[in-house]
C-alpha cells in the first residue's frame, strides 16, 4: 500500500465530513487507506463516518488522549508505505497526493513534508514553514507577527526547513517509527516542533512544497484564550526542557504569553466585518439556505473577481477542491470578503474568518 491517511478528530463533526469528502477524492486513484481516530467526541463525528464513509477505518477512543497519542494509534494500524498525518478541519485538492507522493519518491533521504497552508480567508498561513523556536520566535507567536517564520522562502518555493505543521505531516512510515512517532509528553501544540526537530536530529531532511496548496480552516480545533496561550506556553517549556536549557529569558516570554495572547487575539478577533451582500456558486440553491444569507443574494456559475464585503459560497458540486482553493486564493485582505463552502448531498455550509475563533457552521434543510 502506497499511502495511510490518519486524521485525529474531536468534537468537529461537519469540518471532517468536508474534510473526508476531499481526501476520498485525493486518494481515488492511489493505492491508500484513511484512518480516523476519535478522541471521545460528544458530537456525532462517529456515526456520520460510519453512515456516510463506510469504508474509512475508524477507531473510537474512549477518552481524549491528546494529538500525540491518537495520532500514534492511528499509525499503529496504517499499512502505507507513507503516512500522512492530517487535521479534519482541512481541505486537500484532488491531486494533493498524487502531487507530493511523487515529489517525496524523488528524494532519498525525505524527512517529513509539508505544503502550504491558507485559511479560510485565502490568506497564507506562516506556520506552513518555520525554524526550530527560539524564544524570539515564541514572543512573535504571542503578538501575531509569525509570519517571519522562514521568511526567506516565499509561500510558494519549494525548499529545506527545519518545521512543519502537524496540521499535514507527510513521511515515510519507517522514518515516523524511527523516531516512535510523537511524543505523548505533549498532548496539544509542540508535538509537531518536537517531531521535525528530532527527525532533522536523525539525519533527515525536512522539506516545504509550496506549489500545493490546502486549506485549513485555522482557530476550528481550538479557541485562542488564556486557556490555549497556557497550553501553547507549556508545550514550548517542555520542547525547551527536552531539548535545550531553558533561561530566565524564555520564561519571561512564557509568562507574558500567557498574560498578553488573550487580550491580543480579542484585538484581532474583533477586524470581522458582516457581509452586506452574497453571492453563491451554485446550481442547487434553495430557498432553505437562501433565507440564511444575508440579502441580496445572487446566484453565479463562475466568478470572477472579489467584492467587497461579500459573503461567498463555494458548492463543491459544482467546483473542485482545486477551484475552491484557487478562488479563496484570489481574494485580497482589504476586500473583507468572507467564504462559506458546500460539501456535497450536505444541508450545511462552514467556514472560518479569523484563526483565533471557532468556525461558522450554518445549517439548513
Amino acid at each position: 500500500m502506497k499511502l495511510s491517511v490518519v486524521i485525529l478528530n474531536y468534537n468537529v463533526r461537519h469540518f471532517l465530513e468536508l474534510c473526508l469528502q476531499s481526501v476520498m477524492s485525493a486518494v481515488k486513484d492511489i493505492d491508500s487507506e484513511i484512518i480516523v481516530v476519535d478522541n471521545k467526541s460528544s458530537d456525532d463525528s462517529c456515526a456520520m463516518v460510519k453512515v456516510l464513509f463506510p469504508n474509512v477505518k475508524l477507531i473510537k477512543n474512549q477518552e481524549n488522549l491528546g494529538f500525540s497519542k491518537g495520532n500514534n494509534i492511528g499509525a499503529q494500524i496504517a499499512r502505507g508505505k507513507y503516512i500522512c498525518i492530517l487535521n479534519p478541519d482541512t481541505i486537500v485538492p484532488e491531486d494533493a497526493f498524487i502531487k507530493l507522493l511523487d515529489f517525496a519518491d524523488s528524494k532519498d533521504n525525505l524527512g517529513v513534508l509539508g505544503c502550504q497552508f491558507i485559511d479560510g480567508t485565502g490568506r497564507f498561513l506562516p506556520e506552513s514553514k518555520r525554524n526550530v523556536p527560539t524564544p524570539l520566535i515564541a514572543l512573535k507567536k504571542v503578538f501575531g507577527t509569525g509570519s517571519r517564520y522562514y521568511s526567506h522562502l516565499s509561500a510558494d518555493a519549494i525548499g529545506k526547513v527545519d518545521v512543519l505543521a502537524g496540521a499535514f505531516m507527510l513521511m515515510k512510515s519507517s522514518v515516523y517509527k524511527s523516531v516512535d512517532g510523537f511524543d505523548e509528553d505533549f498532548f496539544m501544540y509542540g508535538e509537531d516542533i518536537d517531531l521535525s526537530y528530532r527527525v532533522l536530529k536523525k539525519g533527515f531532511t525536512n522539506w516545504y512544497y509550496g506549489k500545493m496548496s490546502i486549506i485549513h480552516f485555522k482557530g476550528e480545533s481550538t479557541i485562542k484564550d488564556e486557556i490555549y496561550a497556557k497550553r501553547f506556553y507549556g508545550a514550548m517549556r517542555l520542547f525547551y526542557d527536552k531539548h535545550f536549557k531553558s533561561n530566565v529569558f524564555f520564561n519571561i516570554v512564557v509568562l507574558l504569553g500567557v498574560r498578553l495572547a488573550p487580550i491580543l487575539q480579542v484585538k484581532k478577533a474583533s477586524k470581522t466585518k458582516q457581509p452586506s451582500k452574497s453571492v453563491v456558486i451554485s446550481s442547487r440553491l434553495g430557498k432553505d439556505l437562501k433565507a440564511k444569507l444575508p440579502h441580496p443574494v445572487d446566484e453565479v456559475s463562475t466568478i470572477e473577481h472579489i467584492e467587497n464585503n461579500t459573503l461567498i459560497v463555494l458548492d463543491t458540486e459544482k467546483l473542485s477542491y482545486n477551484q475552491v482553493i484557487s478562488i479563496l486564493k484570489m481574494n485580497k485582505i482589504s476586500t473583507n470578503a468572507t467564504f462559506r463552502i458546500w460539501p456535497k448531498k450536505a444541508n450545511f455550509i462552514l467556514g472560518s474568518d479569523t484563526s483565533v475563533s471557532r468556525g461558522d457552521i450554518i445549517r439548513f434543510s
